[in-house]
């Protein structure tokens, strides 16, 4: 029998609890509706507002994955939902804006993932982001080198940004911006994109062409585009391992010397967040986000 348990006054059922999702380390999904639970302080703001799409891995990641970006059959009536514009016309996404929804949502086994605006204005940016991504045998050390570089880029245009692992093999970026368009914010993430390839054209490659990405750092721009999305801090992702996209210190990035140095897991996130709260609680501070530069002429 499925067990129904209450959250904040929502009764949700909550399905095959002791099915192995990970398999490299038997984390079961009871474990991750565990850990989306006492994540949800510091993950819910990162959703709040902002329509998803889930990654869905029902049987593990060596199972199906598929997208799901309209509202799944069967939602509950009391889960948030907005409409929002898409090239092929409007559709109805979910928000996640509090703790019965967050596990809701997390019982589908699902990794979250947000576009840069929220819903009410869905042309225009409030942050920034980069997705470092590296081709072996470039691993998330080079990926580092790559982050500080674009730190100091950024800082001198105001800027402040704030690192995270994506869960899988690189770093994203993501910096407060006061509201922009979001083709301009795409505008100067591939300027700064192409800056960072003439600085360092052995390691960093801005154009997506598979041939050229061995050995080198592919420094993803195009996820500021209104269409796109990134998966967001703290959720986890579909490996192996329950690797988690872990918002990560400037000093960790700095010494980044190891392939495997800034691989967090579940079990990890508890003590981080006790030690640190939320690392990029900044992108919420309407203090901290900078206009972008005017556009060259």
């Amino acid at each position: 029998m499925t067990p129904i348990t209450e959250v904040e006054g929502r009764r949700l059922a909550l399905s095959n609890l002791d099915k192995v999702l990970h398999p490299a380390t038997g984390f079961t999904k009871g474990e991750l509706l565990h850990y989306y639970a006492v994540t949800a302080e510091v993950l819910l703001p990162h959703l709040h507002d902002r329509p998803l799409s889930f990654l869905r891995y029902p049987d593990g990641p060596e199972g199906q994955t598929f997208f799901a970006k309209n509202v799944p059959p069967g939602t509950p009536d009391w889960v948030t939902t907005a409409e929002v514009p898409r090239a092929e016309g409007p559709a109805r996404m979910v928000l996640v804006q509090d703790l019965p929804s967050l596990m809701w949502a997390a019982n589908l086994v699902t990794e979250f993932h947000t576009p840069q605006w929220q819903a009410d204005s869905p042309d225009v940016a409030d942050r920034l982001v980069f997705d470092l991504d590296p081709g072996p045998p470039a691993t998330v050390v080079e990926c580092c080198r790559v982050a500080l570089w674009l730190r100091e880029r950024l800082a001198a245009d105001g800027i402040q940004a704030y690192a995270k692992t994506s869960g899988s093999k690189g770093l994203h970026l993501l910096a407060p911006v006061e509201p922009t368009p979001s083709q301009r914010t795409t505008d100067y993430a591939k300027q700064l994109a192409m800056e960072a390839e003439r600085g360092m054209p052995r390691l960093v490659l801005h154009r997506m062409t598979r041939s050229l990405r061995p050995g080198k750092v592919f420094v993803d721009w195009s996820q500021n585009a209104a269409r796109k999305t990134t998966a967001a801090p703290y959720t986890l992702r579909a490996r192996a391992e329950p690797t988690v996209s872990a918002p990560v210190t400037w000093e960790e990035v700095a010494d980044c010397e190891a392939p495997d140095a800034l691989v967090l897991r579940a079990p990890d996130m508890a003590p981080r967040i006790q030690a640190y709260g939320d690392l990029m609680a900044p992108l919420f501070d309407p203090a901290v986000a900078r206009p972008l530069p005017p556009a060259p002429a």
